[in-house]
């Protein structure tokens, strides 16, 4: 069997470009280990925002019910069924990716995809059986899997990722948490929000250490009033896996003590998951090394998604999709790699930015103006009870021209989407000025912090 294009793995890089060559015409395959849709789909971005609205839910019914004027007997939830309908909303997802497969006329193949030889794909089935597939070109979209701490390797149990998370049979009275980027934070939300007594060890001096410090120290405080144990500027300095429990050693200012929980999600980061057969060129950290057109070391083998190095988040795996798939089979396209791109993390208060954080600015000799607007001056902030946040924007002294924009509060990741329009045209103050917002909405806060950073803010 030939085709134009055989894309080993199924996540938002895969699945997106193994669609696009569909649309161009082509003929198209899609190797997947699993249920299409890959980790992003299937133990990643979905399933963790299904939680996540859950959890917010009940926490919202326990603590502010009273105040919208609510009130009931008794507040429980079933811990099956919380989990349960993540797995039902991942599921119907990729029910809608595997039909969009058909739609499109792309091969869907299920099995283990290696790269037998230049044009060469070998798919390995569940019985064992390997089937040789022939390919004018190949694109490597395998992703990337949870980092094991050296000393702790995962068990499942007490010692998880971020995958066994989604799915624990047991609530876990206790959970400490190694590591507070967007996955740590957002399991942190989860599990505290249901009453898991949660330890989070950082050894940045604040969660989210990647964003504006000012966003990092907002979302820190916020989950200390929440009750959540943020342990910052501490390094782990030894492990023991207990069996039903775990316990680590920490150093920080305060000196060295022991913390010993239930369950222990490890949350450092990711490493390449790579496929089988020949390799080709990797990168001195073990990603796939690829050139400006997406293109790897094999020729007509190419590389797109986590598997190709940071950042490592499903919506730059799809525009990396569509360019590196435009670049192969379209003539004349000018194929472009990811430059400013949205961070989104779906916790509560949403943490989302776009473009420089002021560090960067600062450290770059960049000379800019800021404006800042709060959540707790808008009107539908305040009718909906989400005052807690703010919105923070970054402009070039001299022309105005949007830097950087960040935002911590209620709908702050498809708040972020307006920003991110800005920098790709090129906009400035002047421009995001003359646009009329709707009011009453949070996006007021953006124009205000546009306002602001010229010192003519109204509501505040």
């Amino acid at each position: 069997m030939s085709y134009d294009l055989v894309v080993i793995g199924g996540g938002p890089g895969g699945y997106v470009a193994a669609i696009r060559a569909g649309q161009l015409g082509k003929k198209v395959a899609c190797v997947e280990m699993e249920r299409a849709g890959g980790t992003c789909l299937n133990w990643g971005c979905i399933p963790t925002k299904a939680l996540l609205k859950n959890a917010h839910l009940y926490h919202q019914l326990k603590h502010d019910a009273a105040t919208f004027g609510l009130s009931f007997d008794h507040l429980s939830y079933d811990w099956s069924k919380v989990i349960g309908r993540s797995r039902q909303v991942s599921g119907k997802l990729a029910g809608g990716i595997e039909y969009l497969f058909k739609k499109n006329k792309v091969d869907y193949l299920k099995g283990f995809g290696s790269l037998e030889a230049p044009g060469k794909v070998g798919v390995k089935k569940e019985d064992g059986s390997t089937e040789i597939i022939e390919a004018k070109n190949v694109i490597i979209a395998t992703g990337a899997k949870s980092r094991e701490l050296p000393g702790l390797p995962f068990n499942g149990t007490s010692v998880i990722s971020s995958k066994e998370a989604m799915v624990l049979e047991n609530q876990p009275k206790s959970m400490v948490i190694i590591g507070a980027g967007a996955i740590g934070v957002e399991f942190a939300y989860i599990y505290n929000a249901f009453g898991t007594e949660v330890t989070i060890v950082e050894m940045m001096p604040n969660l989210l250490p990647v964003e504006d410090d000012e966003i990092s120290d907002a979302i820190t405080k916020s989950y200390r009033k929440a009750g959540i144990k943020c342990l910052t500027d501490t390094k782990v300095t030894g492990t023991q896996d207990n069996g039903n429990s775990v316990t680590i050693t920490v150093e920080n200012s305060d000196g060295t003590k022991e913390i010993t929980a239930d369950t222990c999600l490890v949350a450092i980061g990711v490493s390449p998951v790579l496929p089988g057969g020949e390799q080709v060129k990797l990168t001195d950290r073990g990603w796939v090394e690829i050139n400006e057109r997406y293109q790897t070391s094999m020729p007509g083998v190419y590389a797109i998604g986590d598997i190709a190095g940071p950042p490592w988040l499903a919506h730059t795996a799809s525009f990396e999709a569509i360019q590196c798939t435009e670049g192969i089979f379209v003539e004349g396209a000018a194929v472009r790699r990811v430059g400013d791109f949205p961070g989104c993390t779906y916790c509560y208060p949403e943490v989302a930015s776009v473009g420089k954080t002021e560090r960067a600015l600062k450290e770059a000799g960049i000379e800019y103006k800021v404006g800042k607007f709060p959540y707790q001056a808008l009107g539908k902030a305040q009718a909906s009870g989400e005052t807690e946040g703010f919105v923070k924007l970054l402009f070039g002294k001299e022309h105005g021209e949007v830097l950087g924009a960040h935002i911590i509060g209620e709908n702050a990741t498809d708040l972020i989407s307006e920003m991110g329009l800005a920098l790709s045209l090129e906009a400035t103050i002047d421009d995001i000025h003359a646009t009329i917002h709707a009011h009453p909405t949070l996006a007021e806060a953006i124009h205000e912090a546009t306002l602001d950073a010229d010192g003519h803010a109204i509501h505040f």
